[in-house]
């Protein structure tokens, strides 16, 4: 046991010399050798280089008796267990993410405990090699990770070749040049060093010996294994009592995960509802509030962070600003009109904060116009607050860029009526409520982007160097109805803005 630790610390240290290897999976590997956990990365060796350096995902096969152990250590070393929506889900594999503080990004570690094949939609075959793959598994010569032996790659590169391209699933059909391509470089590769003697042995103690002569041939003869029909047809014959559903049944599946997908689709581009397609946070969803004056980095720091998230976990982008984020129907044709508003009104009341401000009443033309819009606007964020909410509840990670507050009224997202003494009470009970939905609905987390009176003047040259001091006190005080509150300091370089963000995030993950 200490032999094998010994020779695992030294690969671990060679590696960060022979590849980009993210620290993370440098540090899980490092404790499955330490463990002596039964496991292996069990797709092309030829891309195991870009799976540890975080361009790929990180496909492990670990042994059914080591399944806890191996999770243990996962979690252990920061990795979370994020499950896949019922309609994508299988339930022998297991789907962690990790992030790599170094390099920023979100890594992804599948553990699979039987090995799963098939078309892109469906993976409806179980390849029943486990205990011999990982028996034959060996370490790789420069980095800390147990991969196929030659052979076993080479069989089950042939399997799955003859087994994921379909007519009938669409995700195959939209990429079958690249899956051909990957195929025709691996198959490349192997048999660079797959010796054939060992490799028709190997195919003749899985496959029996007729079947074994077909392997060989169709492999060593540098034919597209994709388009060996009839060895296709052999393999789907040989493995069809290890499929998990009939002909008939997986076609449905198939067909009602491609119209599942489709409409995830429609509705990222088009409706934007709150429904999860994809991932769900661990423990369920949660929202996170970014909040700041103006000019302090609110919209490029909610973007930024809804683009980390997004290629492996649900996520619903909130704007609840009236500036430029995406109106609803009721809110878009009042926003067409505001720059004749604003043309109209020159100047505007104490409580504004850009443009020329009057410690004058309110004209009366100004009265109406935010009358109005005072209304639109509370009912747009009562709208958006109870989205929000039941993306969450559905395990969706929503980010919001700004929130609703009543505590400093006419102030970040605040009520707008009490700047009109004489607005009527009703009115300003309706606008009311909607706020104090706001602190009913806390955020799971609130960054506040916090600047100085300086960088705020000149990022925004139009508002009031008065209001600016004002909002900066302000801002420190608000609680958001109790939510977690991190304050990070926004006028240091924005890398390191992104990265404090990203840790609390992941912390709150």
């Amino acid at each position: 046991m200490t032999e094998m630790t010994d020779r695992g610390d030294a690969l671990f240290e060679n590696a960060k010399h022979e590849v980009a290897v993210l620290p993370l999976f440098l540090a899980v590997l490092n404790e499955f050798n330490r463990e002596n956990i039964s496991y292996c990365y069990w797709k092309s060796s030829r891309r195991v280089h870009r799976a540890l350096s975080g361009e790929g995902d990180l496909d492990l096969l670990v042994g059914r008796a080591d399944q806890h152990r191996a999770r243990s250590v996962l979690l252990q070393q920061g990795l979370k267990l994020f499950p896949c929506v019922a309609a994508r889900d299988h339930p022998s594999i297991s789907s962690f993410l990790g992030y790599d503080e170094p390099s920023g990004r979100l890594l992804h570690l599948h553990l699979h405990f039987h090995l799963i094949v098939g078309e892109p939609l469906l993976k409806n075959y179980r390849i029943p090699w486990e205990d011999e793959i990982l028996a034959r598994s060996r370490r790789h010569k420069n980095l800390p990770i147990r991969v196929l032996d030659p052979s076993s790659e080479a069989l089950l590169l042939t399997v799955r070749a003859c087994l994921e391209p379909s007519w009938f699933d669409p995700i195959a059909l939209r990429d079958r040049e690249r899956i051909m391509t990957k195929f025709a470089l691996d198959h490349e590769e192997l048999t660079k060093q797959v010796d054939a003697p060992v490799f028709e042995s190997r195919a003749a103690a899985l496959f029996g010996n007729s079947l074994a002569n077909l392997l060989r041939s169709a492999f060593f003869e540098r034919k597209d294994l994709t388009r060996h029909r009839p060895l296709r047809r052999l393999i789907r014959r040989h493995f069809a009592a290890s499929r998990s559903y009939g002909s008939i049944e997986a076609r449905v599946r198939s067909a009602g995960r491609a119209l599942f997908g489709l409409a995830a689709a429609v509705n990222h581009r088009l409706l934007h509802l709150p429904r999860p397609a994809r991932r769900l946070a661990p423990g369920g969803g949660c929202r996170v509030a970014i909040v700041g004056l103006d000019g302090s980095g609110k919209s490029t720091v909610s973007s930024t962070m809804r683009d980390w998230l997004a290629p492996e976990v649900d996520v619903a982008s909130i704007y609840f600003g009236i500036g430029d984020g995406r109106p609803s129907l009721l809110m878009r044709p009042f926003k067409l009109i505001v720059p004749l508003a604003s043309r109209l009104v020159r100047t505007k009341p104490k409580g504004a904060s850009h443009g020329k401000i009057s410690d004058k009443p309110p004209t009366l033309l100004y009265s109406m116009l935010l009358l109005v819009w005072a209304s639109v606007v509370a009912r747009e964020k009562r709208t958006k607050l109870a989205t929000s909410s039941r993306a969450a509840n559905r395990g969706v990670v929503v980010i919001t860029d700004r929130y609703p507050q009543d505590e400093i009224p006419s102030f970040n997202d605040g009520p707008m009526l009490p700047r009109l003494p004489k607005a009527p009470p009703w009115l300003r009970r309706l606008e009311a409520s909607s706020y104090a939905l706001a602190n009913r609905l806390a955020p799971d987390l609130v960054i506040k982007l916090i600047v100085g009176p300086e960088i705020t003047a000149k990022r925004e040259p139009d508002m009031d160097r008065a209001v600016i001091k004002e909002r900066i006190e302000g801002l420190r005080r608000l609680t958001f109805g109790g939510a977690r509150i991190v304050c990070v300091d926004a006028q240091q370089p924005l890398p390191s803005v992104l990265a404090e963000v990203r840790r609390e995030i992941w912390r709150l993950l």
